[in-house]
């Protein structure tokens, strides 16, 4: 073969495997950066420690009111009217139904309402990708259902808007401090046998400041509300025994840091599966507060 020719030939052999090689490369990878459904977990971070004041921008939203932080909730006052975010819940709940939220919502997250007691409250939920949701109500005297939705829904856009810019704030509990405690251990006790009920195990709440075991529950939390009953004594502390529909509840306090006049809470209660609860079942309550109580740390 000519030279002239040879070279021809070679550079259309090239071109016709170049052109080939072309055909035949991997197809790109799928681009996966794009928004993903929120959780509960991503947004919060660990539920034992959110400081759910810190998701209410009570200036914007109620300015003037007072809010209080709890373990698992904030509660915050203005004259008749009370907003509370929290707690965090996963449970079932039929009375709430979707609702066309205004406002822009993260990838994922469901914005619903509840109809329940529609007449002195407004109530929403924030529910999270992973079924874990964020109750809020607001509660007042006065008729205005849509001035307290109003409330609500501006209570709803705060948490958001703290959720999505990463401003969650924490809580930090000090040492004898019920913020400390883990309650199923309180509960996982032989004594609690007669009120729980047999062969019942506890179950922790999902902020793990809270536990259930078969008909006794143990909460602990800050006081925001003190209780009407007479004062006695139980377990070696200063008690109130209470009946709440089904439930007998006892409650015990003691300071807590923070603000003058604050005082943590735990609150003993025992279900009345038969129907409203009754003298004996406050004293199954009494029981089981004499073999919790002493085991709580005083501050």
């Amino acid at each position: 073969m000519y030279p002239l020719a040879k070279s021809l030939a070679v550079a259309v052999f090239c071109a016709l495997l170049t052109a080939g090689c072309a055909t035949t490369q991997a197809t790109p990878e799928p681009d996966h950066s794009g928004p993903s459904p929120l959780t509960a977990s991503a947004a919060l971070g660990d539920f034992g420690t959110v400081d759910y004041c810190s998701l209410l921008n009570v200036a914007e939203v109620a300015p003037g009111a007072v809010a209080v932080p709890t373990f698992e909730s904030c509660q915050a006052t203005r004259g008749a009217q009370t907003i509370q975010l929290g707690p965090l819940a996963f449970d079932s709940d039929p009375n709430i139904k979707p609702y066309a939220y205004p406002g822009p919502v993260p990838d994922g997250v469901a914005i619903q309402q509840s109809a329940f007691n529609d007449r002195s409250a407004c109530t929403r939920a924030i529910t999270f990708a992973d079924g874990n949701r964020v109750d809020l109500s607001v509660t007042d005297t006065g008729n205005d259902q849509a001035a307290r939705c109003g409330v609500a829904d501006a209570a709803i856009g705060s948490a958001l808007a703290a959720v999505t810019a990463n401003k969650v704030g924490r809580l930090t509990f000090p040492d004898r401090s019920w913020g400390r405690v883990a309650p199923c251990v309180l509960l996982d006790n032989h004594d609690l046998d007669a009120a729980a009920g047999p062969g019942s195990k506890p179950t922790t709440g999902l902020s793990g400041h809270s536990c259930i075991r078969g008909k006794v529950s143990l909460k602990l939390t800050v006081e925001t509300a003190e209780s009407p009953a007479p004062p006695e004594t139980l377990g070696g502390r200063p008690a109130r025994v209470r009946t709440a529909g089904a439930f007998c509840l006892v409650d015990t306090t003691q300071p807590a840091p923070g603000p003058p006049g604050r005082r943590e809470l735990a609150e003993i209660s025992v279900v009345e599966t038969a129907g409203t609860a009754n003298d004996a079942t406050c004293a199954l309550a009494r029981t089981a507060a004499t073999s919790i109580l002493p085991r709580l740390p005083t501050a």
